[in-house]
């Protein structure tokens, strides 16, 4: 092997750095004011009826709680609701699938009261660009058609219209073949094709209202607010920019080394938050951005992916345990519908964390370990708590940060592994 940086030359620290903190404290009873207040304003008929209440795949703050309080809402005022999973190609792009990741967040029947209605079946509803749009044939079924979803800068694109509602709208409830398509015709139109495709989809389902969340620098639920369909784009346009504005980051420039200790689809669609990391690979557009590390070093999946590890092609070193923790049908599944095969590529993969964090070392052009730029995370989701390098102090001290540990070596076991970076109680 190519000689290598000895991480032992390191000196890190652990920092801690002030983040948003503005949460909810009552999700349900937010919920039922959200509800009530859009009631009493809203000129629809409240006619009882079926309703489909479109969830998603996403890793968000309280949503079991939302869903149960949403559908015990609905049904107090003589709906029936049923839930309906609003993830695209997600879960293997397989009813049982989906089912199972969102059994995984806490929404079932037994949850919710309501039951999951998970079938993969789609009609066409029209096209935008000529491009079709395909919408859930369960959700169809119903009277009415209630959306449940965070409102949050996308890991992938910019536009006046990210991820939330309309994405949902245009893309989850698309199911495989919807979002398949949507995602081959923004490489030619853009992802502004989100925005018109939402469009389409609001004048020809029976839309009650979206329920659109936000959560604080902290990943907590912050907002919660009830669209009607007439006010629905505009609003998220807003919340979007609110959302934006407290999501956390590492507040620094120019690293050689970004160790991630964790990724996972419960953490982020690619599995990294590239808002976070800075990186993105894609066909629709790359980016490096602050923090933007030269190498990444993502040590570990999150059990909660259940094996899904798109995004991994972020990375350039992981390690054989991650790559083996890997089910690669659900992974190419994803990044393929996504048009993303980059994101399932498989980068180097050493036996350990102390050859991965040395490979990327060197390849990062480090001579001097003491002078190293590294920062290490939990993973994108967790960013109160950040270990830097000796390197780095003066920046992290101007930008606010505090030094919470002393100065020490990497502290790697027998084996050459590091344990997990510790979670900071974000409450």
């Amino acid at each position: 092997m190519i000689p290598l940086v000895d991480p032992a030359g390191l000196c890190l620290a652990t920092f801690r750095q002030e983040l948003t903190r503005d949460p909810l404290h009552d999700a349900r009873a937010a919920v039922f004011r959200a509800l009530d207040a859009w009631a009493g304003g809203s000129s629809s008929m409240l006619s009882p009826g079926s309703v489909a209440v479109a969830v998603g795949s996403r890793k968000i703050d309280r949503i079991g709680e939302v869903a149960a309080a949403t559908v015990q809402w609905l049904s107090d005022r003589g709906f029936t609701p049923f839930i309906v999973p609003a993830m695209g190609s997600h879960g293997g792009a397989t009813p049982e699938g989906q089912a199972g990741v969102l059994a995984g967040l806490g929404v079932d029947e037994a949850s919710t009261g309501a039951p999951v209605v998970s079938g993969m079946e789609t009609r066409i509803l029209g096209e935008v660009e000529g491009v079709p749009v395909h919408f859930s044939t369960d959700a169809l079924s119903a009277d009415h058609v209630v959306v449940i979803n965070r409102v949050k800068p996308h890991t992938k694109f910019r536009a006046p219209v990210e991820s939330g509602p309309c994405k949902m709208l245009a893309l989850g409830l698309g199911k495989e073949q919807g979002a398949a398509c949507l995602h081959r015709a923004a490489v030619r139109h853009g992802f502004g094709l989100l925005e018109k495709a939402a469009g389409l989809v609001l004048e020809k389902i029976p839309l009650l209202f979206a329920l659109a969340l936000v959560e604080d620098g902290s990943a907590r639920l912050s907002r919660l607010e009830a669209l009607a369909p007439e006010s629905l784009v505009e609003r998220e346009k807003e919340l979007l920019v609110l959302a934006g504005s407290m999501l956390a980051r590492i507040p620094l420039d120019r690293l050689d080394v970004l160790v991630v200790d964790l990724m996972g689809k419960d953490i982020s669609g690619i599995g990294m938050d590239s808002n976070v990391t800075g990186r993105h690979r894609d066909i629709a557009g790359d980016f490096l951005l602050p923090p933007r590390p030269a190498r990444i070093f993502v040590r570990d999946l999150s059990p909660g992916s259940g094996g899904n590890a798109n995004g991994i092609g972020l990375a350039d070193f992981t390690t054989s345990r991650l790559v083996r923790a890997m089910d690669r049908e659900k992974t190419l599944v994803n990044a393929l519908a996504a048009v993303s095969p980059e994101k399932a590529a498989i980068p180097a993969h050493l036996d350990t964390d102390a050859q991965c964090l040395a490979a990327c070392l060197a390849t990062a052009g480090v001579v001097d370990p003491a002078r190293a730029r590294v920062a290490r995370i939990r993973s994108t989701a967790r960013l109160a708590l950040l270990q830097l390098s000796r390197a780095l102090e003066q920046e992290a001290l101007a930008a606010g940060l505090t030094r919470v540990s002393d100065w020490a070596a990497p502290d790697f076991d027998q084996e050459g592994n590091l344990g997990l970076f510790p979670d900071f109680p974000e409450g």
